[in-house]
């Protein structure tokens, strides 16, 4: 049974949040609580690294007694599929918070297994990028300044080896950016949000995702050339796609619709395998609910979905596409229990794609371990890289690790 496996706050005396497993089928199991000591509201998923562990942050908790008041500054952990937890860092040990505080964005495995990530640094500063190692040794590689831009999203893996981003606030304009920082943290700003007049490029960007074509693709949350009574005066959003070089190209300006009904506030992309771009608005549509749209690279949009409360409504974070070749979601408010008001649901999103397999990421050395998500692993009996056997371990029947065996693009037949 493949799981996904995030984040949710929840109401109690003691816990202030925890971490869930859900199978596809949406049967939620219960993996660990949090305290403040351990950690508190952690606002972002978790990624499964190659070492078959699961890896998030927290953005308060921990640390209380520092500068980040009685809320404590954030914790990066660990948790293994059956809940045991290890916190890893706890942000701001010195007065001045120099390592960051506040991370509140996904992290990412890189080549050299260590994970990457950044914090909003508040109320200190206008965010880091750092790298920690599995082992729990942090190295801040990059602090923020007005100039790059502030408050900084989730970083991406690039196919060139290094990583993308966006930070919400800062730039030139104040209204973002889109930044690329190396391993050892040289960062080069891309492209700086509201750099057309009124702002009709957008402002406040999302988190960016790379397409097959090399070109990275995102939202912005407002901005745009629509100022309807929806959004005014900050605009509804856009779509856009930017080139390595920085080339920047508008692709959709939501509320383009009367009564915004294709959506706005949209909440960024992920690229399926049918080459399309999915995503989510939180507002808008037929029901005021939000939507699920469906975007190609060039441009044309199509709504998939209308909330309408009762199945949930305002739909937060990246959708996830399962190798089961169907998406998965959640939305903030709605459901069942109080559709008019509501905790939010989890929902599926079937669009008739196939089942696939995938690499946990694109790029291992040899000699190194790479994972492997997929479906009906269980009896694997061999493994390839480029049709050289490899040695491997089925470590669920939707994962398996296997060790690369040559430098070459990986292929697998499991």
């Amino acid at each position: 049974m493949a799981t996904c496996t995030g984040q949710l706050n929840t109401a109690g005396a003691t816990t202030t949040a925890t971490v869930l497993a859900m199978s596809t089928t949406g049967v939620a199991r219960l993996l660990y609580k949090f305290d403040y000591y351990d950690g508190d509201q952690p606002l972002a998923g978790m990624v499964l690294a190659t070492d078959g562990n699961f890896y998030g942050t927290t953005a308060y908790g921990s640390n209380i007694s520092q500068g980040c008041f009685v809320s404590g500054c954030g914790t990066v952990f660990k948790t293994t599929p059956t809940g045991k937890l290890t916190t890893l860092y706890s942000f701001c040990p010195q007065p001045g918070c120099y390592d960051g505080s506040s991370p509140a964005s996904n992290l990412v495995e890189g080549l050299d297994g260590s994970l990457y990530g950044t914090t909003t640094s508040f109320p200190y500063g206008s965010g880091t990028v750092f790298k920690i190692t599995q082992g729990g040794l942090l190295t801040t590689i990059h602090t923020f300044g007005s100039s790059d831009g502030a408050y900084p999203d989730q970083l991406i893996l690039a196919t060139d080896g290094n990583f993308y981003g966006t930070a919400d606030q800062g730039g030139t304009n104040a209204y973002g950016t889109v930044f690329k920082v190396t391993p050892t943290g040289t960062l080069t700003v891309l492209y700086t949000f509201c750099s057309l007049p009124n702002c009709t490029d957008g402002a406040n960007p999302d988190a960016i995702v790379q397409g097959a074509d090399g070109n990275f693709y995102g939202t912005a949350q407002h901005g745009g050339s629509t100022t309807g009574k929806f959004c005014y005066p900050y605009g509804c959003g856009t779509a856009f796609k930017l080139t390595p070089d920085g080339v920047f190209t508008i692709l959709y300006t939501f509320c383009s619709m009367a009564s915004c009904t294709d959506g706005y506030i949209p909440s960024g992309l992920m690229q399926a395998t049918d080459g399309n771009l999915y995503g989510t608005a939180w507002a808008g549509g037929a029901n005021d609910g939000g939507t699920i749209f469906q975007l190609t690279p060039q441009g044309t949009l199509t709504t998939l979905h209308n909330f309408d409360f009762s199945d949930g409504a305002s739909p937060v974070g990246l959708l996830l596409q399962d190798t089961n070749g169907s998406f998965y979601g959640t939305t903030y408010l709605g459901g069942e229990q109080n559709h008019l008001n509501g905790y939010g649901t989890a929902f599926s999103l079937d669009m008739g794609l196939g089942p696939f397999v995938s690499f946990v990421r694109s790029y291992a050395a040899v000699g190194k371990m790479a994972g492997i998500l997929g479906q009906g692993f269980t009896g694997t009996t061999g493994v390839s890289f480029d049709g050289i056997p490899a040695t491997f371990t089925v470590r669920r029947d939707t994962f398996l690790t296997a060790t690369v065996q040559q430098a070459q693009r990986p292929a697998t037949s499991p």
